[in-house]
C-alpha cells in the first residue's frame, strides 16, 4: 500500500518529488543507512506483480460529471501497471515479505491463506511456493483479472484462487483460514485506511489460533531542521512576483509532505507514539491521541515534525520487520513531514512536548486528519500552538 496519492494530490506529490530532488544535497537527500539484511536471491522484475493493492473496486469514469472523492481515485489507481511496478521494486518491502514466507515455511505448510488486497498476487505466489495448501487472493480492482492470468502462467491454479471483489462483500469457499497476509500500510501508516479491511477479514474468517502477517505496527515521531526547503515550498507564497498569495500558504501548511528526510536533519530523539497489535486490536484503535516529548540532541532550529512507521512479523523463527524511518534504507513510503507555523529555536536538552491526535476523515475514511498540539519553553523560544493537518 502507500501508493502515490490519487487525484490532484498524486500529480502534486510527483511534482513535489521532482522539485525536491533538485534542492541542495544538504536538504532532503537520499543517503540512507542500510539496517536490514536481505537474502541474496534476486527479485524477479519480469513479473509485474504486487500486493500493495488493497481491498478496492474500480471507478466508472464514463460520467465526466461524477464527483469523485479521494477514495474513488484510490480504488481506480490500483488498476494502473506503473503503480505495481513501483511497489514491487521497493526491495525493502518486497524482500521482507519474501523472506518472512520462504524462511518460515513451517508457518505456511499445508495451511489455508487469505491474501487481503492481493493485487497481481505476488504474496499469494510466495505463499503457494512455500507450501500453502490453498491461497485465496482477494482483489477488487481490474488487477484481479491479471492476477488470474499470472497464477495460470506460473502453474499455481490448483493452489491459488483469485476472487474479485471487496473483502466485505465476497464469499469465501471456506469457513475459516489459518493465515491472513496483507500489505496494508499507507503513508503515515494509516493513510488509505486499509487496516480496517484486514481487521474485518480477521474477525470473519481467521481460525482460533490463526496468525495475521504482519502482526505488529508502530508509529514514530521526530523533529527536523529544514529551513531551505520550507522556504522554497511554504514561505514562497508570501510574495509571488510581488503579490501576496499567503492564503495558499495556509493550505500548503495543512497538507503533510511525503518525502525522504536526510538523517542529518534530525534534531531530537525519535519517540514511539503508538504500537498496534493487528492480531488483537479493534478498528477504533486506529483513532487515538498520544502525548510526545522530543528532546533536543543539539542546539538547532526545528521547522517540522516527521512521522514514520515500523512493521514486525513476530511469529517467525526470528522476529523480522522493517522501518520506514530516516535512518533506515529508503522505501516508497518515505516519511511524512508536517511543517510547523513557528520556527523553533531549541537548545540541547530542551524538550518539545505535546500530543498528536489521529483519526480517519469523517467524509472520506481513507483520508487521515491529524491534530498536533505542541509547546516549547526554552531559553531562546517560548511557544504553544495547535495545528491541523489533512492527508488527502
Amino acid at each position: 500500500m502507500g501508493l502515490p496519492r490519487a487525484p490532484q494530490q498524486q500529480q502534486q506529490q510527483q511534482q513535489k518529488n521532482k522539485e525536491k530532488s533538485s534542492v541542495s544535497s544538504n536538504n532532503f537527500n537520499h543517503h540512507q543507512d542500510m539496517d536490514m539484511n536481505f537474502e541474496d536471491e534476486p527479485i524477479d522484475d519480469t513479473t509485474e506483480s504486487s500486493n500493495l493493492e488493497d481491498s478496492m473496486c474500480d471507478v466508472d469514469d464514463s460520467n465526466p460529471g461524477t464527483d469523485k472523492t479521494s477514495a474513488d481515485y484510490y480504488f481506480d489507481s490500483y488498476s494502473h501497471f506503473g503503480i505495481h511496478e513501483e511497489m514491487l521494486k521497493d526491495v525493502v518491502r518486497t524482500k521482507t515479505y519474501q523472506n518472512v514466507i520462504y524462511q518460515n515455511k513451517f508457518l505456511f505448510k499445508d495451511k489455508v491463506v487469505l491474501d487481503v488486497g492481493a493485487g497481481t498476487g505476488i504474496l499469494s505466489l510466495f505463499c503457494a511456493k512455500a507450501g500453502a495448501r490453498h491461497v485465496y487472493a482477494v482483489e477488487c480492482s481490474h488487477m484481479a483479472d491479471m492476477a488470474k492470468e499470472i497464477v495460470e502462467a506460473n502453474r499455481f491454479s490448483n493452489v491459488i484462487t483469485v476472487l474479485k471483489g471487496k473483502i466485505e462483500e465476497i464469499v469465501l469457499p471456506v469457513a475459516q483460514v489459518d493465515i491472513i497476509i496483507s500489505e496494508w500500510m499507507g503513508y503515515f501508516l494509516l493513510f488509505e485506511n486499509m487496516l480496517n479491511t484486514v481487521l474485518y477479514a480477521r474477525d470473519k474468517w481467521l481460525v482460533n489460533g490463526g496468525i495475521v502477517l504482519p502482526d505488529k505496527a508502530s508509529l514514530h515521531l521526530t523533529a527536523i531542521e529544514d529551513a531551505e526547503y520550507k522556504q522554497d515550498k511554504i514561505e514562497f507564497w508570501n510574495n509571488v512576483y510581488g503579490f501576496d498569495m499567503s492564503c495558499i500558504k495556509k493550505q500548503a501548511m495543512m497538507e503533510p509532505l511525503v518525502d525522504t528526510v536526510d538523517q542529518n536533519q534530525i534534531v531530537t530523539n525519535c519517540q514511539l507514539l503508538k504500537t498496534m497489535d493487528i492480531s488483537k486490536m479493534t478498528p477504533g484503535d486506529a483513532s487515538f491521541t498520544v502525548p510526545f516529548k522530543l528532546v533536543a540532541e543539539r542546539n538547532d532550529y526545528i521547522h517540522a515534525l516527521v512521522a514514520y512507521f515500523d512493521v514486525s512479523f513476530t511469529k517467525c523463527h526470528k522476529m523480522t520487520g522493517f522501518s520506514t524511518g530516516p535512518r533506515s534504507r529508503s522505501t516508497h513510503w518515505k516519511q511524512t513531514v508536517m511543517y510547523l507555523e513557528d520556527v523553533l529555536t531549541i537548545c540541547e536538552g530542551e524538550q518539545l512536548v505535546g500530543s498528536m491526535s489521529v483519526a480517519p476523515n469523517k467524509k472520506n475514511p481513507r483520508d487521515v486528519d491529524i491534530t498536533l498540539k505542541y509547546s516549547l519553553n526554552g531559553q531562546r523560544c517560548l511557544v504553544s500552538r495547535i495545528q491541523h493537518y489533512k492527508m488527502r
